[in-house]
């Protein structure tokens, strides 16, 4: 299975968690995940900017992105925590990458990636950063408004 898809079942299991209130977010997971989020796109951007980087430029930020979700994970436990380890486990062939060639000697068991490898992580990375946002994104409940209609009412006004 390829990181895209990994990632994307691990997405749409933690959405599921959240819809069926299995996971119920706590403040300091909304504001961690946030945290995440953002530094996730901090270090990938969309395709037409990280297609046109050197491959040594490329690798680099998926390695931020593995450090973010390391980082964050250390901060959290429970479903947070087993989401972001999930997500780890699904990039771990980043790890294995280089961006340079093994002149003499061992390359320590890493690996030249294809341009297609590199591509497929860094969607992966885009759909944890999509996963994150409906993580961060607060739920909206009806309830009665001033004029006795329904009104929207979100986490925040509790």
């Amino acid at each position: 299975m390829d990181m895209r898809r990994i990632v994307a079942v691990l997405a749409e299991d933690a959405e599921q968690q959240i819809q069926d209130q299995v996971w119920k977010l706590e403040p300091s997971d909304r504001a961690l995940a946030l945290e995440t989020e953002v530094g996730l796109r901090d270090a990938v951007g969309p395709p037409n900017v990280q297609e046109d980087l050197p491959e040594i430029k490329r690798l680099e930020h998926l390695r931020e992105t593995l450090a973010v979700m390391a980082i964050s994970l250390a901060r959290t436990h429970g479903r947070l925590a087993w989401f972001l380890s999930g997500a780890l486990n699904a990039l771990e062939p980043v790890l294995r990458w280089r961006a340079m060639p093994a002149d003499r000697g061992g390359s320590f068991g890493t690996v030249l990636p294809s341009p297609e490898q590199y591509k497929e992580a860094e969607d992966a990375v885009r759909r944890l950063q999509d996963a994150l946002a409906v993580i961060t994104a607060e739920t909206a409940t009806p309830t009665p408004g001033p004029s006795g209609g329904r009104a929207r009412r979100t986490d925040v006004d509790r």
